[in-house]
């Protein structure tokens, strides 16, 4: 790993101490999101999600990578189980909304941890940032990612047909 590459870490790794998005962090996140939604200059899998906040139910947005794999979608919490995103998702039943140019309604369901595994190696081949918060590299043997996924979250992305 390259000295620069090793700063950047270090640098994701301060933006999300203890596991929680600093106030700098948040303010960038508020940025890609608003990025993100309108679908200009980036790839399909970055997207914005859009979920009601489960104490205030004021609209939340939180932008994110999707991960394909075996021709699903799936959203994968990189800050693990007590992610905010994560607690809203559940409060709200898997209901919610993502943006990327278009609106698009959701149902997220959880996967089993057992299940995690092939789907978080994916969001690590494709999700460079997510790289500094999960603790495997992503090329190692499923085996490795077997013995975290517990800790990680993933959703399988369902359209919801909309009238």
């Amino acid at each position: 790993m390259s000295a620069e590459s090793t700063r950047t870490h270090r640098f994701d790794r301060w933006l999300y101490r203890g596991g929680r998005p600093n106030r700098l962090a948040r303010a960038i996140n508020r940025v890609w999101a608003t990025v993100f939604a309108t679908g200009a200059l980036q790839p399909e899998r970055m997207v914005t999600l859009r979920v009601p906040g489960r104490r205030t139910g004021r609209v939340i947005s939180f932008p994110l990578v999707v991960a394909d794999h075996e021709g699903e979608r799936y959203l994968v919490a990189m800050l693990g189980q007590e992610t905010n995103w994560v607690r809203n998702v559940r409060a709200a039943g898997g209901l919610a909304v993502l943006r990327h140019g278009r609106q698009e309604t959701v149902r997220l369901d959880e996967v089993d941890a057992g299940d995690r595994a092939p789907v978080l190696r994916r969001y690590l081949a494709v999700s460079p940032g997510g790289r500094t918060h999960i603790p495997v590299d992503r090329r190692a043997p499923l085996a490795e990612f077997e013995r975290i996924a517990a800790r990680y979250p993933v959703f399988r992305i369902t359209p919801v047909e909309t009238r």
